[in-house]
């Protein structure tokens, strides 16, 4: 027997469990349905984990860092893995069970805990039961891509949701990717105190950035003690060293630098594919790009009327806060009259190191690729007093502007406080405010945000490149 409901929503992600909320809200009768953990990949193997993690590494850093502030320890910093891990697991644990109790406390909501599978365009099978709705929206995230690369199939590999796992420091980890979650665990496990290299494809780290933005990273992460080698070719793996030592060979064929890295442990951090493989995609006639992402339209509409895809699977953001405004557009056009659509949101993002960047709307290659004239200004971070006084200097701020307009195009800040202090310019270009309307603003004193107006002062004509 069928059952029926007015919507049904296939996973518990960033998206999902508000979107359940606003239609039983407005009336509807929904089912959601998640197979695993509650809270999607930020919840459970992403961000609350991961960033719980890295608060531990810096207070370990700052630690050793004591008596440059005049702090003197009677004894070395030790770390207990053990409580670190904990530590994460219960802040994840608890998030997980806020969601989860949310939805069954949920009016109108009934929760399915099973893999989804479509067997039409408005049916859902889950175990023994059978769904039907005409609205369905689909919100099952993504995970990491395992490569197929010479020799892994031989060895032990973590990827971002084993590491967590993790009890021990690994002795030496080598890990394959220098972008986003790479790094941040690179630099995490390098102040746990590992042994660390980064062996990324590329001619540079963090490659969708600015080369003065990848370059400053490699520089923040080789001052503490972080072996880097781009340009790896043919990366392969084998157990163990012709020596006989225990361990795994990683084979890069660098440019410069010896041509194999022997470590304890592999991380993967490649890359993120979207779980959509056994949804049954194909007998509900939903349409998927090569790389299996679901193909949506401004409105996060696929091509079969009554089906929506949200957050990671949809190829359209990778962040747990485009996941959450693929929400905001879908209940809003659907309940609320509006035509939101993905293309109105300004990008903006994080790279969670230490000191992290912040980053608002186009790189500088972009905003050169345009072909028009433009402004640029940058200011070290050993000019901000915020960063002088907590003996945190690293990194620099940088704004680019369009001098017909007045209108910021993007925005970088990597130093401390940057993942914070760049929302004064995401905000700004969100509101569409002119750059030299902030020229009068009166920020608050000693912060990094004070340095905006500053920042926009300065803007320059670029150089032609």
């Amino acid at each position: 027997m069928t059952r029926t409901f007015d919507a049904i929503v296939i996973g518990a992600g960033q998206a999902g469990p508000p979107l359940a909320g606003r239609l039983t809200a407005s009336g509807m009768k929904v089912a959601i349905i998640e197979r695993d953990k509650f809270g999607g990949t930020c919840v459970n193997t992403g961000c609350m984990p991961t960033k719980t993690l890295v608060a531990s590494a810096y207070a370990a850093h700052l630690a050793r860092r004591g008596a440059d502030y005049g702090i003197v320890l009677d004894q070395p910093v030790r770390l207990d893995m053990r409580k670190v891990r904990s530590r994460a697991a219960t802040v994840t644990a608890n998030a997980s069970r806020s969601v989860e109790n949310w939805l069954r406390n949920m009016k109108g909501c009934t929760v399915f805990q099973g893999s989804a599978r479509f067997e039409g365009p408005k049916e859902v099978r889950v175990g023994p039961e059978l769904l039907s709705a005409p609205r369905i929206f689909i919100n099952v995230g993504g995970r990491a891509v395992v490569p197929d690369l010479p020799g892994l199939d031989e060895i032990s590999y973590l990827t971002n949701s084993s590491m967590l796992e993790l009890e021990r420091v690994p002795e030496h980890l080598v890990v394959i990717g220098g972008s986003y979650i790479g790094l941040e665990f690179a630099q995490m496990y390098r102040r746990f105190g590992a042994e660390v290299t980064v062996v990324e494809m590329g001619p540079r780290l963090v490659g969708r950035e600015d080369p003065d933005i990848s370059d400053a990273v490699r520089d923040i992460l080789e001052k503490e003690g972080i072996h880097v080698r781009t340009s790896a070719e043919c990366i392969r793996f084998a157990k163990g060293n012709p020596k006989g030592q225990p361990g795994i060979r990683v084979g890069v064929d660098c440019t410069q630098g010896d041509p194999e890295i022997l470590g304890s442990d592999v991380l993967l951090a490649v890359g993120r594919r979207p779980n959509t493989g056994d949804l049954g995609l194909d007998r509900a006639g939903v349409a998927l790009d090569h790389r299996g992402y679901i193909m949506v339209n401004e409105g996060l509409q696929t091509n079969v009327a009554g089906i929506w895809a949200l957050g990671d699977c949809n190829g359209r953001g990778a962040f747990t806060h485009t996941a959450y405004n693929d929400y905001e557009i879908v209940a809003a056009n659907l309940l609320d009259g509006e035509n939101r659509r993905v293309s109105d949101r300004v990008s903006g993002y994080a790279l969670f190191i230490d000191p992290p960047l912040g980053r608002a709307g186009m790189t500088e290659a972009q905003v050169r690729a345009r072909g028009k004239p433009y402004l640029s200004s940058t200011r070290p971070m050993t000019r901000v007093g915020r960063a002088v006084e907590k003996d945190e200097t690293l990194g620099f701020m940088k704004v680019l502007a369009d001098p017909a307009t007045k209108e910021i195009l993007g925005a970088a800040i990597l130093g401390t406080g940057g993942d914070e202090a760049i929302h004064g310019i995401l905000d700004a270009m969100n509101a569409k405010t002119p750059y030299d309307r902030l020229r009068w603003a009166v920020p608050i004193h000693p912060t990094v945000s004070e340095l905006i107006p500053t920042l926009l002062l300065g803007l320059q004509p670029a150089p032609a490149s």
